[in-house]
């Protein structure tokens, strides 16, 4: 029996490749993941997320970013690609290329059957190492179900799951709300 050894690669040569490929990948400790498409419910759902973050953001020191702006961890090494993610005040990048991400304060994943528990577990607690971020928000793609988790001031994560759809989640630090209806917009959920 042979024993197949994986190809481990440096963050630098993951960079470089990923600069020039025609998909997306994640790249942790020295392994690359290609980064599967997403379903109509999921599209709607990133573009209904952005329209909402957006206008909330408008007019203050806040920019709302889609799913092609990578986002780098320093502490673990993860590089990913978050569905919609915010940075608020100075937007700090790992460098003059300014494709990568270091600082958001929110990051929010579209779940599918595939991600579901991989963005609950592992991929939440590599994020857990952003020092700036303060909300981690899952939104289900197949039912009306979001999960937000806010981090208090002691730095534990308090979680907030809503399933009415007429419900209006309230977030703090920065300040804005998140209607469920606005984000289900169009879906075959709403």
């Amino acid at each position: 029996m042979s024993v197949q050894t994986k190809n481990f690669i440096s963050p630098e040569e993951y960079l470089a490749a990923e600069r020039e490929a025609d998909f997306k990948s994640e790249y942790y400790q020295g392994e690359v993941f290609a980064l599967a498409g997403a379903g109509n419910n999921h599209n709607l759902i990133t573009a209904n997320l952005i329209i909402s973050l957006g206008t909330s953001f408008k007019g203050r020191n806040c920019r709302v970013y889609p799913s092609n702006m990578r986002l780098h961890i320093p502490l673990n090494g993860l590089y990913t690609y978050p569905d919609v993610l915010a940075v608020c005040g100075e937007k700090q990048f790992l460098d003059e290329k300014k494709d990568t991400l270091l600082n958001p304060v929110l990051i929010v994943e579209v779940l599918s059957p595939s991600t579901a528990g991989y963005d609950r577990g592992t991929k939440f607690m590599l994020y857990r190492s952003i020092p700036g971020l303060q909300h981690y928000v899952l939104v289900d793609s197949r039912s009306c179900h979001v999960e937000k988790f806010t981090k208090n001031p002691n730095s534990t994560w308090v979680l907030t799951e809503e399933k009415n759809i007429n419900a209006v989640l309230t977030f703090s630090n920065p300040d804005f709300e998140l209607s469920l209806t606005e984000v289900y917009e169009d879906t075959e959920i709403a």
